[in-house]
């Protein structure tokens, strides 16, 4: 791995039986046309090139025609291998004999792998398929050849799937984030300008609320679409790049002589090392949030490096902050010394102080920014009851905003689809509970918040494409199948919704003459108009009515 450290990616490296004098290096990088020489070779052994040839023999004298397929004229089609048992005593060689050979074979295991397939004694009667798959299988694992690619969220997933602890991120499939990260419309939006001197929380600007328990692998995601991550310049946006490489310094606050030390705890401003737009806000239940995939990003959750964009984009808190801050001792102020105070203690004990003041105003700055709500969507992947989150949860999102709630299974989904039915929410209109006894047993959510609930599933299943052979992969990895929730926030009308009726529109004209116009009347006359005019009244009610048609249509 050493000789790695400097080395570019996505290119095919060989480990040398020794280390080169020339570069000093054990590995030598494949050239092109080496690779593409052995996919050549390996297309030249395909069915197709091999018609015309004569059948390979048996070792007993037979040809093997009883294997094959043969159409109405008995002309052999196809061979099979349904009769053929693959028994592990037809490989003659040993594993201490193949791990000898690994000691000492040179060529990058060319060798090893030549005499493996010698060694193999039903080797003959397979068909151009089987022998094709064998020769790959043990291509791959005695080759002493590998590409090197970049970290990204997908190729994290797989390998956490396939080779690690899948239950550790849910058994979230790489199509299930895609589905995910497309229904919530995570998106990079541009931050807004800081000439304005808005210091209100803002609304928008691209922030995305988070609970996370797939350690880190749905905040990668959301990052990803972001810009965030990975971290290159050729893809992050240029505003992310300029506020990591010029974040805004962090000052802790100097209170002076003539602050009083029992002052009330005033509200602390917006913290000014913080990103405000394309963020995303993490809710977790324990005192620090399991963050452990985003190592893999050089991103430590415990010590967030300075320089990194997540530091600034990414926003963390508790339950207990969001939900009830005064519980919690660290949204709590520390006390406030007088500079005079301050000045006569040691370093370390000042530097503890200050501290503790940087650590309280970064808290509350991001409760503060959170329970102001105006978050762009919600994205959930837990095992905690989905209910008890949303009740808090959904009243922070602004209108049109997205939800999307990831389980591996389907039950607790089609619950909560139920809780926002378009039943449940004729009831909850018609007899609305009272707001302080909210949830209730019947209504655990308010399911006029919530519109077009929806569950939907997605995956991707390969397949084998071969000329004759096209079928499904039968070894596909089981598992959860991964389900998906996705509903619209919506802002329900204070005081209800009235509809009235159509009102039966009246005629303009009086009825009299044969024109119809009205009649005529002097200036003395009571209501008196211009013939072929109408009373005001008639306009404004065919007015009303028009209106009322407009808006039962609309409706």
């Amino acid at each position: 791995s050493k000789y790695l450290i400097g080395r570019p990616f996505h290119y095919t490296y060989e480990i040398l039986d020794e280390v080169d004098s020339n570069t000093g290096s054990g590995l030598r990088i494949v050239p092109a046309a080496e690779l593409y020489k052995t996919i050549k070779d390996e297309e030249a052994s395909t069915p197709a090139d091999l018609e015309g040839e004569e059948e390979p023999q048996a070792k007993d004298g037979k040809s093997g025609a009883q294997f094959e397929v043969v159409d109405q004229k008995g002309e052999v089609l196809l061979r099979t291998n349904r009769n053929i048992v693959d028994d592990a005593r037809s490989q003659t060689m040993t594993m201490e004999e193949i791990e000898l050979l690994k000691a000492e074979g040179k060529g990058s295991g060319k060798d090893l792998i030549t005499k493996i397939l010698d060694s193999h004694s039903a080797l003959d009667q397979k068909t151009a398929f089987a022998l094709a798959k064998y020769t790959l299988r043990k291509t791959k694992k005695y080759h002493r050849r590998f590409t090197v690619y970049p970290i990204d969220v997908p190729r994290l997933a797989n390998w956490i799937l396939n080779d690690k602890e899948a239950s550790k991120i849910l058994e979230l499939r790489e199509e299930t984030l895609a589905l995910i990260g497309s229904w919530s419309n995570i998106h990079f939006t541009p931050p807004p300008s800081e000439a304005d001197g808005d210091t209100t929380p803002p609304t928008g600007n691209g922030r995305w609320l988070m609970v996370d328990e797939t350690s880190g692998l749905l905040v990668a995601a959301a990052a990803e679409r972001l810009g965030i991550l990975p971290m290159s310049d050729e893809t992050r946006p240029k505003s992310t790049r300029t506020q990591e490489i010029r974040p805004a310094p962090s000052r802790p606050s100097q209170p002076t002589d003539h602050q009083p030390t029992d002052h009330q705890p005033s509200a602390p401003k917006r913290h000014s090392n913080f990103a405000h737009s394309n963020t995303i806000t993490l809710l977790h239940a324990n005192s620090q949030p399991n963050l452990s995939l985003l190592n893999y990003f050089n991103f430590d959750a415990a010590s967030p490096p300075p320089s990194h964009p997540l530091t600034r984009h990414l926003h963390a808190l508790s339950w207990l902050q969001l939900l009830d801050p005064e519980s919690d001792n660290a949204c709590q102020e520390p006390e406030v010394v007088p500079l005079s105070v301050l000045q006569t203690w040691k370093s370390g004990k000042r530097g503890n102080y200050h501290r503790k003041r940087r650590r309280w105003e970064r808290i509350s700055s991001i409760v503060a920014d959170t329970r102001a709500g105006g978050f762009d969507g919600l994205v959930i992947a837990s095992y905690m009851s989905a209910p008890t989150m949303l009740h808090h949860l959904v009243p922070l999102l602004r209108g049109a905003a997205q939800v999307v709630i990831y389980s591996p299974s389907i039950e607790p989904l089609v619950e909560l689809a139920d809780l926002y039915s378009t039943a449940r929410r004729v009831a909850f209109i018609n007899d609305p509970p009272k707001k302080e006894h909210m949830p209730t047993e019947d209504f655990p959510v308010d399911p006029t918040l919530l519109l077009a609930p929806t569950v939907q599933t997605v995956r991707c299943r390969p397949w084998q494409v071969l000329p004759g052979r096209t079928h499904p992969l039968m070894m596909g990895r089981g598992g959860s199948e991964g389900y998906v929730f996705t509903a619209t926030r919506v802002l329900p009308r204070e005081g209800g919704v009235e509809a009235r009726g159509i009102s039966k529109k009246r005629k303009a004209n009086g009825g009299e003459g044969s024109q119809g116009k009205k009649k005529a009347k002097g200036p003395n006359d009571e209501g008196g108009n211009v013939d072929g005019e109408v009373r005001n009244e008639d306009v404004v009610e065919i007015r009303e009515a028009a209106e009322d048609d407009a808006a039962i249509a609309m409706a």
